[in-house]
């Protein structure tokens, strides 16, 4: 993060270039003149400030490390939903701006760890390599028109759903290799902490695939591709093909969708991940100590009927109980969450424990946390004044259904202009300068 204060303006009048430290790392400041590339410049006034290349880029682990508030952003599976998450962001993103008096503040520089599941993952991974949620937005939308349309393999052959993923996964590789490049996980174009959850499917086991340097696995697991790790968390199975990935010591793994898990919302991981003394993290809990907002990509209440679910035959069952668990699992994440926190956002869970407002687990809230997500059902779309929407809500939940994608979006920015305020973000998490 680059801080612009009085040093800068002491700095700014000299006629030189000039560096200094400040508590994220280094910046040059030199007149405007100078002609000098680098990653990533900002005009002010006469001169320009330039973050420079790898030796003088943020400490990664100085910054996970260093003490103060911790502030997490976990990211929801959901398949071409992730369109609605980004309208959230766009306006998580706007209030953080106004709030630091920064217009080029991205949420890389406030959030600490950025973690993701699936579409998730796809929008963690821009967002912690600094991409703006408006840039993250405009890739996605022309992302997904590609990723979901291509039903076919290479021969031309249509894929056959009983033996192969239903969509050929090479446009998904091509967009990811595109947007990432040949970055890996220990790239230092990662600017905060990064979680991507994948799940390795021959051992049955959920893995986080972290970038935290003292990470127990972090030397096996930095060389992986950041496009491969992203490709992992988004196997599907019946979408995508698993992914292979090499995992140290001549070892492969077949990874599919973090979905497949109790993670497809990993909020309530990242918290374990960013307090368990197992994992390198090891923040302090408290209500003002840990912010740990939780962006969903749509939910809906609506019941079968009952004849509709005793008719039911096998397929029937095959295609609902997937996302019957998770629905299942992402209720638990929030239920254990608003048991655990300070939560201006809380709802309610069921009519039996409604939003657990006069429960704490402990004598303190362990963390604050904030939720967001849209109900896809038709009455809700009225109320966001979306009548044309509602008309289609059933339609809007498909995961796969990439035409849907601007209209998730609207959704996604609608629903956050009415539910996320600029009250949730206490000044006590604020990111400061020194």
């Amino acid at each position: 993060m680059i801080c612009l204060g009085r040093d800068f303006e002491a700095l700014a009048s000299t006629p030189f270039s000039r560096e200094f430290e400040i508590k994220y790392g280094w910046i040059l400041i030199l007149p405007k003149a100078g002609g000098i590339s680098a990653l990533h410049s900002y005009t002010f006034q006469k001169h320009l400030v330039i973050r420079t290349s790898k030796e003088f880029l943020l400490n990664l682990l100085q910054r996970l490390q260093s003490a103060g508030p911790k502030r997490i952003l976990a990211l929801d599976g959901g398949g071409i939903r992730g369109a609605l998450t980004l309208g959230y962001l766009k306006r998580i993103e706007d209030i953080l701006r106004k709030s630091h008096g920064r217009r080029d503040l991205v949420l890389a520089d406030y959030f600490d760890l950025i973690g993701g599941t699936s579409t998730g993952a796809i929008i963690a991974a821009a967002l912690a390599t600094g991409m703006s949620a408006h840039e993250v937005e405009a890739i996605y939308l022309d992302f997904g028109g590609e990723v979901f349309n291509d039903r076919q393999d290479s021969l031309g052959l249509p894929r056959l759903g009983l033996l192969r993923g239903r969509y050929n996964a090479e446009p998904l590789r091509r967009k990811l290799k595109e947007y990432f490049g040949d970055r890996t996980l220990g790239d230092s174009s990662i600017r905060t902490g990064l979680c991507i959850v994948t799940k390795r499917a021959d051992t049955n086991s959920t893995w986080p695939l972290l970038n935290h340097p003292e990470g127990r696995y972090y030397e096996k697991n930095r060389p992986i591709l950041l496009r491969r790790a992203v490709r992992a968390s988004t196997a599907a199975p019946t979408y995508f093909d698993p992914e292979k990935l090499n995992i140290g010591g001549g070892v492969r793994g077949a990874f599919v969708d973090g979905g497949v898990s109790l993670h497809n919302n990993p909020a309530l991981l990242l918290f374990l991940i960013a307090t368990l003394k197992g994992f390198p993290f090891r923040w302090p809990t408290g209500e003002g100590k840990l912010l740990l907002v939780s962006v969903g990509t749509g939910y809906w209440n609506e019941a079968s009927s009952f004849d509709r679910v005793m008719n039911a035959r096998l397929w029937n069952w095959a295609s609902s109980v997937p996302s019957m668990l998770m629905d299942d699992a992402t209720w638990l994440n929030q239920l254990l969450l608003q048991y655990l926190a300070a939560s201006p956002t809380a709802t309610a869970i069921d009519s039996e424990v409604g939003s657990l407002g006069d429960d704490l687990l402990g004598d303190q809230p362990a963390l604050t946390y904030l939720r967001y997500n849209a109900l896809l059902e038709e009455g809700a779309l009225r109320e966001l004044g979306l009548g044309e929407l509602a008309l289609r809500a059933e339609q809007l939940r498909d995961m796969s259904r990439a035409e849907s994608r601007h209209d998730l979006n609207l959704i996604g920015t609608k629903a956050a202009n009415r539910m996320v305020d600029d009250v949730h973000f206490s000044p006590k998490f604020d990111v400061r300068c020194s």
